[in-house]
Formats: structure tokens, C-alpha cells, sequence
């Protein structure tokens, strides 16, 4: 390796006056963006530029300010949960072009899916001597964590080679894609989408087996093979929605991943811990967004996301688009030790808010979208879009940056020949969380400024509870706004967020006890409801499902990477038990193993022991070690006596026993062929029928019977826009059962009185019906109990 003097220097001549104005000047911000990370160029060539303004401040001493290459002979194993291995260590001197430093070396191997790359940094030593370090925002590949050194990656060659041309080619040349005012191609929206937390959606907790459950399931419907239940859940779906796979928080207060263990001249020894901190992905530090978060590669390449997305592209029959979830709307405290400080815009509930007024972090972030979103993703969903926010100084107030979501949803993909750009959702509950928030978000700020944009609907946000009473007559406005509006929405209330805030509810709530027997049952039924799935498919809108409500699974918040903060973390989540923990359950060895390793012998006296945790550390105003104290004076199941740092490592077990609890591959045996052959028959039909999704039609209604009487029916008809077809739903949606005549709601259209056919029933409610495409007299009446419906057709 060695510096390519006349590369350099051309980099100096092509980007010396971007450098100099880009932290002022916006325009050249994003230019220089383009160009910073360790990037290969081919033929052995590689760049290096780092923004560097905290430089300025923490001036190097002299001629100590270097790029690091680090390199080994012996290739990893990376199955192996630790390894020690010997770096070869070469540094080089980079220009410092005012706030950036930059390199260009020559003859270096990147890393491909076979071989690690070149792992880099830059680093310097202070005036005290101490060594520092730099690490590369825009890393390609973090092997090792984000808070490692990032590997020198092939990305554009491995994109050169990828094997989903065809279905680009297609989907190009297809209705689904419109021009936009400048003619880049738009993707349009899919007519519904699966979300998944890839760590629990599979056995292996990787890409990699995503992508082998997916390559399975297409291997057997191309050989006309019976599917099992639980392979149902996962298809018939437009597109699927991949909760983030960035770089998440590590683990406060170590294990680390990379540990440097000895240096000698230009030999590094360094212990390599398999990445395996678990998170549900919203917990992020921004560092190395490009790069997928090594925990979830078995191979630590990231060449697994790219396979990922091909076999869905190249899936048997339809293709299956992919949709990646980013979250740029906050940073983890834990960013403050990795990235410069000008990213920081002050501390907010997450931790802290981005500076978007500053314009290098406005180009890196819309870079970091960029290049994730090359893999060839379909589509990006925005978290917390209400987020993005800059201080006003003249108000005193912190200002939406819709400009700023605007540069977000304009950000150009390639793939092969094309330049596109994919389907955008945003997540935005403005103006949250101000106290009338529920009243006043119309969730349409967005998509009325841009429209080929959809958002979250008001029914999707975690704050909806559908296994209280009076939940759908509560709702029933929000019902009507999702009638009228609900075609630029993402429909459905079974979610990351909805499940997660519902096992938080206090089972003393006025719990709706139609729903089921106990309140396992009813927390089941209502995130995975028959009258419900009827009701998405037959409203306009985009409808969501979540594969752990497909599976009738737990979830519940996942973090296992917590010290100050571990013991009120796990406390927060003690409704859990009540919620999803039934004896039987937890009666399986592999349920809480580590906690009735800890002497947890019987469900009781863990949920005696999570809520007794959680009184504790209040009284104990949070602080672990009092609240320990507090839980040694009660006669409790457990370890038995406990300090602040075994309460730490208690909730670290309960972290990753909860993981194991929602991971789906734990269950398949137990799925409802009934329940999964239910939901995959109404998503064929909606796929079907398309138009459902879209705006109603005039004369189209839905409507909620008055007086309610005890239950919650809810009956409308949609008309094809070729006026040829109509759609009857009727359904009990809460409440206690009705017999009711359909015709009698007819009232004002007794036209439509004959003709209907059925076309779906609930599972519980079918076997009382004749068979699906019967004809159907809607002058009889029907006895509908809840969460029972049906759905007919008229030609």
C-alpha cells in the first residue's frame, strides 16, 4: 500500500473549494458527502475523507495526525463467539483541507463476501499524548461494531453483480412506477406490507435465514408443494417492511467487541467478541448507518442484505418489494463518544436531537439514506418523522424541518441502468407530544405537501389499544378520516410499537373480555383480529400486519445493552408476564431460562418479583442500588440478595429471555393452519383487487350502527371504479353478540338488496355459512358475536 500522490492530487483539484465552503454552504456539503467514508474506486485505488471539525479544537500534536490501515493474514471465523487475531498495522499522512482530512492510497484489496478488507481510521495523538481516534460515519461494513474500525468494502462491485435485473427491468416498464416532474422514476405504493424484526422472525436471528425462509417458501410453490401453516405469515404480501438494520447501541459499560489487547511496532493484537447485543432496532448512534448492524450477519458481509432483497425480487410468482426502516430523527447518548459534536442539537427524550441546520450533517444523513438505499430497496420508511426539528431562535421554539423530509423523500437510487427513486413513508404524529396531540395530529402535514408520499395512520400509532372496551366506538371519528383519507395511509393496528405499548397497559383496565377467556387470549385475539383483517381490507389505505401477530407470538420492547438504567428498563415491561404468560407456557424449559436458572421456579413469583422491582425503584427515585436494598427486605423468588450491579446484569437476563420468548421460530409447531389459511385468502384478495386500497367511490360508505346497544357494528360498501363490482362488510368489531339484518341497513339503497355472494367469513363464523362464492340473502339475518364479520360481493 501507498499513497497515490497523483490521485491525491486530483482529489485536491476536483474537491479543494467544496471543502472549504461545504461546512457553510449546503450545496457543497452534499457534493463533498458524496465523496467521504472509505470508498473503493477499483484497481487497487481507495479514498479516505473524514469530516474533522473537532480537530479544530483538540489540535493534533505535530505530525501525529494519520489514517490507519489495518490488515491480517489469518481470516476470521466469524462464527466464532471470540477469537484473537494479529493486525498489521501501516498509517499514512492525509492533506487537512480546512475541516476535512483526506487520503488516496493505492494496491489495497477491499473486502468482498469471501475476504476481509482493510480495516481503517484515523487517529492522532492530543496535546496530553493520548492517542485518539476517529472512526468513519459512512462505513460500508462494521464487522467488528460501530465502535470498531470499518472495513474497506467492494460495495459497487458487489451491486454490479447482483441478480435481480430482471425484476427492475419489469417493475420499470410497469404501471407501478410514474415520472416525476424532473423524470426520475418513482416507485408506487404495494397494496400491503408485512413488518419484520429480523432477529426474532427467525431461527438464526440473521439476513441469512430470512432470506433461506423466503428462498424455502418460493422453492415450494414453484414445485406446487403444501405449505406449511406458519410459512403462510410470511407471504402474499406486496412488500415487506424490515425494522431498522443499522448499527444499534452497544453494550453500556462493555463487553466490547473489539478489545486491543497488545501493541508492538507495527503488530495489533486484538480479542474479537461476536457482535451479540440485542435491540428492536430504534436505539441507534447514526455511526455506520451504511452498514448493516454486524449482529445480524452470520457472515458479517453485507452482502447478506443484497441476497436478502434478490430472493425477494426474484420470489416464485410475484415478487416481493423491499422496504427499509430508517431512523435519523434522534441519536443514543452513546453517539457523543463517536461522532463530532456539531451533530448534536441538544438532548430530547430519546437522548439526543439532531442538528439538521448545520449543513455537512444535512448532507451526511441524506448520504447515509443514499447508499443504504442502493442495496435496491423499494421503499423507506421514515421513524419519527416529527422529529426533525431546528431551534428558531426569533420563537424560542424548535421548527419541523419539512425541507429537510422533502431532500429525504427527492434522494436518487441506482440499480443497474436506472436512476429511481423508492416509495416513501413517514412516521409523523405532529405536533407530539404535546398534551392534545391525540386531537390534534391529522397525520396528513406530509402528504399534503407531498403527495406522492403515504403516513402512518391514525390507528397505527402505539397509543392504540384495540383490547379495551369502547376502543372502536372511541375511534369511530378516526374510523371516518380513514374512510375519507385513509388511501395515503398505512392501515392496520398490529405493529412493533402497538404491540409493544399494549403489553404495557395495566391488566386492571376495562379489558374487553369478549375477546377471549383469559388475557393471553384476548391480547392474541385483538392484535390479530378476523373482524379486523375484513375491516383493513375493506377501508382504503396501505394495511399493515406484524409477523408476530401473524404468529400469535409475544413481543415486547428488546435491549439488553443497558447498565444505568437496565433495572428501571426491565421494571417498565412487568405487565408483560400478565399479557402474553400463561402457565403452559412458561412451563417450557427453553421460557426464562436464565431467570429460573436465578431460582424463578414458578410464573407467580417472577411477576411478583418484576412489579415488586418495579415499586421499588421508585420509592428508591430510580436509583438501582437502594431499590436493591429495598428488594432484599421482601420475600421474594430470585437470586436472593442483590447489589446495583446484579439488578444490572438480572435485567440483561430478562432482556435476552424475552428475546427468545418473541423469537417465532419457537411456535411454528403451534400455529392455527385456520388463522394463517384466514389471513393469507383476504391478503390474495386485496392484492386481487387493488382499487380497495384507493379513495372510495361516490355513493361508497362506511357507517357504525346506532344506537350501539352492547356492541360495535360496523358495515359499509365499496364500488370498483369501473362501477361493476361492489363490496358488502358487516362486522362486530367489539361487544356483545348481535343478531342483525343486513338488508335493514340498506336503508336509502334497496337496489342493492339482491345479487350478494359471499366472499369471506371469520374463522369462528364460516362454518355456520354456506361456502365462500355461495350466493347470500342479505334479507336474513346473521348472528355475529365478537370480532366475527363477513364480506360479500355484488357483480
Amino acid at each position: 500500500m501507498k499513497i497515490a500522490n497523483n490521485q491525491q492530487n486530483k482529489f485536491k483539484d476536483e474537491f479543494g473549494e467544496s471543502l472549504q465552503s461545504a461546512p457553510e454552504d449546503f450545496a457543497a456539503a452534499q457534493r463533498i458527502s458524496r465523496q467521504m467514508g472509505g470508498r473503493y474506486l477499483g484497481s487497487g485505488q481507495a479514498t479516505f475523507l473524514f469530516w474533522t471539525p473537532e480537530l479544530s479544537e483538540a489540535e493534533p500534536r505535530p505530525d501525529t495526525l494519520r489514517l490507519e490501515i489495518l490488515i491480517t493474514e489469518q481470516e476470521p471465523d466469524f462464527s466464532l463467539a471470540s477469537q484473537s487475531l494479529v493486525f498489521q498495522v501501516e498509517d499514512f499522512p492525509v492533506v487537512r483541507e480546512g475541516e476535512f482530512c483526506f487520503a488516496v492510497l493505492e494496491d489495497l484489496t477491499p473486502g468482498t463476501r469471501e475476504h476481509l478488507g482493510p480495516l481503517y481510521r484515523l487517529v492522532y495523538e492530543n496535546n496530553s499524548g493520548e492517542k485518539r481516534y476517529i472512526l468513519d460515519p459512512l462505513a460500508a461494513s462494521i464487522p467488528f461494531g460501530a465502535a470498531a474500525p470499518a472495513e474497506l468494502y467492494d460495495i459497487e462491485g458487489m451491486l454490479a453483480g447482483r441478480k435481480d435485473m430482471e425484476y427492475f427491468r419489469s417493475l420499470f416498464q410497469s404501471d407501478d412506477v410514474k415520472k416525476e416532474d424532473d423524470g426520475v422514476l418513482r416507485i408506487g405504493d404495494p397494496v400491503n406490507m408485512l413488518e419484520l424484526h429480523c432477529a426474532t422472525s427467525n431461527p438464526e436471528g440473521s439476513l441469512a435465514g430470512l432470506t433461506r425462509i423466503y428462498r424455502e417458501i418460493s422453492r415450494k410453490l414453484s414445485r406446487g408443494e403444501t405449505l406449511e401453516s406458519w410459512e403462510m405469515n410470511y407471504i402474499e404480501y406486496d412488500a415487506i417492511q424490515l425494522m431498522p438494520i443499522e448499527p444499534a447501541i452497544l453494550y453500556e459499560g462493555g463487553p466490547d467487541f473489539w478489545s486491543e489487547t497488545a501493541r508492538r511496532q507495527n503488530e495489533l493484537v486484538v480479542n474479537l467478541r461476536k457482535p451479540d447485543s440485542l435491540n428492536w432496532g430504534y436505539d441507534t448512534i447514526t455511526l455506520g448507518s451504511p452498514a448493516v448492524n454486524p449482529v445480524l450477519l452470520e457472515t458479517r458481509r453485507p452482502h447478506e442484505f443484497l441476497e436478502l432483497i434478490e430472493t425477494l425480487h426474484n420470489f416464485h410468482g410475484s415478487p416481493i418489494r423491499m422496504v427499509l426502516d430508517v431512523v435519523y430523527g434522534h441519536l443514543d447518548n452513546q453517539a457523543m463518544d463517536l461522532l463530532n459534536s456539531r451533530y448534536f442539537a441538544g438532548a430530547n427524550m430519546y437522548g439526543q436531537n439532531v442538528s439538521y441546520s448545520d449543513p455537512m450533517v444535512r448532507g451526511v444523513i441524506l448520504e447515509m439514506q443514499r447508499r443504504k438505499s442502493d442495496f435496491g430497496v423499494d421503499g423507506v420508511r421514515v421513524d419519527g418523522a416529527q422529529d426533525f426539528k431546528n431551534y428558531d431562535p426569533e420563537s424560542g421554539q424548535m421548527i419541523h424541518d419539512d425541507d429537510f423530509l422533502e431532500l429525504m423523500n427527492r434522494v436518487e437510487q441506482r440499480a443497474g441502468e436506472w436512476t429511481y427513486r423508492p416509495w416513501m413513508i413517514f412516521e409523523d404524529g405532529r405536533p407530539w407530544p404535546r398534551d392534545d396531540w391525540e386531537l390534534k395530529s391529522s397525520y396528513r402535514e406530509i402528504t399534503k405537501k407531498l403527495p406522492n408520499v403515504v403516513q402512518w395512520g391514525p390507528l397505527t400509532f402505539a397509543h392504540n389499544t384495540p383490547f379495551l372496551f369502547t376502543f372502536w366506538a372511541m375511534k369511530w371519528w378516526r374510523i371516518q378520516e380513514v374512510f375519507l383519507y385513509g388511501d395515503k395511509w398505512i392501515t392496520g393496528t398490529s405493529n412493533h410499537d402497538t404491540l409493544r405499548r399494549g403489553t404495557q397497559v395495566d391488566p386492571e383496565s376495562r379489558i374487553n373480555t369478549y375477546l377471549g377467556d383469559n388475557l393471553p387470549d384476548i391480547f392474541r385475539k385483538a392484535y390479530d383480529n378476523p373482524a379486523v383483517r375484513l375491516f383493513d381490507l375493506f377501508m382504503p389505505g396501505i394495511p399493515m400486519d406484524f409477523l408476530q401477530s401473524n404468529m400469535h407470538v409475544p413481543w415486547s420492547f428488546i435491549r439488553n445493552t443497558d447498565r444505568r438504567w437496565a433495572a428501571k428498563v426491565m421494571s417498565e415491561e412487568a405487565y408483560f408476564l400478565d399479557w402474553v404468560l400463561t402457565e403452559n407456557l412458561f412451563s417450557r424449559d427453553w421460557v426464562f431460562s436464565r431467570l429460573k436458572a436465578r431460582g424463578f421456579s414458578s410464573l407467580q413469583g417472577l411477576r411478583r418479583f418484576v412489579k415488586s422491582l418495579n415499586h421499588c425503584l421508585q420509592l428508591a427515585d430510580q436509583e438501582p442500588g437502594r431499590a436493591a436494598e429495598l428488594l432484599n427486605e421482601l420475600d421474594l423468588q430470585g437470586p436472593g440478595r442483590l447489589d446495583a450491579e446484579g439488578l444490572v446484569f438480572l435485567a440483561r437476563d430478562w432482556m435476552e429471555d424475552v428475546h427468545e420468548i418473541c423469537r417465532v421460530s419457537n411456535y411454528l409447531q403451534d400455529t392455527d393452519r385456520s388463522a394463517s389459511a384466514y389471513g393469507y385468502k383476504l391478503r390474495s384478495f386485496l392484492r386481487s383487487n387493488r382499487w380497495l386500497g384507493a379513495a372510495p367511490q361516490k355513493g361508497d360508505y362506511a357507517d357504525m350502527l346506532r344506537p350501539a346497544d352492547g356492541a360495535v357494528i360496523i358495515h359499509g360498501i365499496r364500488t370498483s371504479p369501473d362501477g361493476g363490482r361492489k363490496i358488502l362488510f358487516l362486522a362486530n368489531m367489539e361487544g356483545e353478540p348481535k343478531t342483525i339484518q343486513p338488508a335493514a341497513l340498506m336503508a336509502g339503497r334497496e337496489e342493492l338488496t339482491y345479487g350478494w355472494k359471499l366472499t369471506a367469513a371469520t374463522p369462528d363464523l364460516q362454518g355456520s355459512l354456506n361456502p365462500p362464492g355461495s350466493s347470500f340473502d342479505i334479507t336474513a339475518t346473521i348472528r355475529l358475536e365478537n370480532a366475527q364479520g363477513i364480506l360479500l360481493e355484488s357483480d
